[in-house]
């Protein structure tokens, strides 16, 4: 279960945003001049989750995105399900398409326990969690130490 550029994107974008004022949207071209990344790959990434009712979209001169619902409300596991699909959680490790009980892989009885945890621990991590580590300074969001929380501080 490695995650894809896109799942860490979202997750990065998603923590900023739960960093800002409640309520208040955020341009695209913001987050990703804070995070470092490029904005027409994360406006993609961000209508997305919005298709996946996890952010409202908005149009025009105040628009940009902001988070549906509290980020206490939102895990980890609902946002890799929206980006990396509902398979995410069923795929082998090596790669095999059909891997179960019945037609395991050489790692499958080893691999199921540890998923499991994984798994547990992605239900269990909010969004609210994530955001107050990052705020706390004792964890980065991204590359750009020091430049993320100028504006929330402020």
């Amino acid at each position: 279960m490695i995650l894809s550029r896109t799942s860490q994107y979202a997750v990065q974008a998603l923590i900023y945003m739960a960093t800002q004022p409640d309520a208040t949207p955020v341009l695209n071209k913001d987050i990703a001049a804070k995070l470092g990344v490029p904005a027409p790959y994360l406006a993609k990434i961000l209508q997305s989750l919005a298709k996946g009712n996890l952010l409202f979209s908005f149009r025009g001169r105040l628009g940009g995105f902001c988070l549906r619902e509290g980020g206490d409300k939102i895990t980890l596991m609902q946002i890799l399900l929206l980006t990396e699909g509902p398979a995410f959680t069923q795929s082998c490790l090596l790669g095999l398409k059909k891997c179960s009980d019945e037609t395991a892989c050489p790692l499958h009885f080893r691999w199921v326990p540890v998923k499991k945890k994984i798994i547990d621990l992605l239900q269990d991590t909010t969004l609210d969690k994530l955001a107050k580590a990052v705020e706390s300074g004792k964890y980065r969001l991204a590359d750009i130490p020091g430049q993320l929380f100028e504006q929330v501080k402020a």
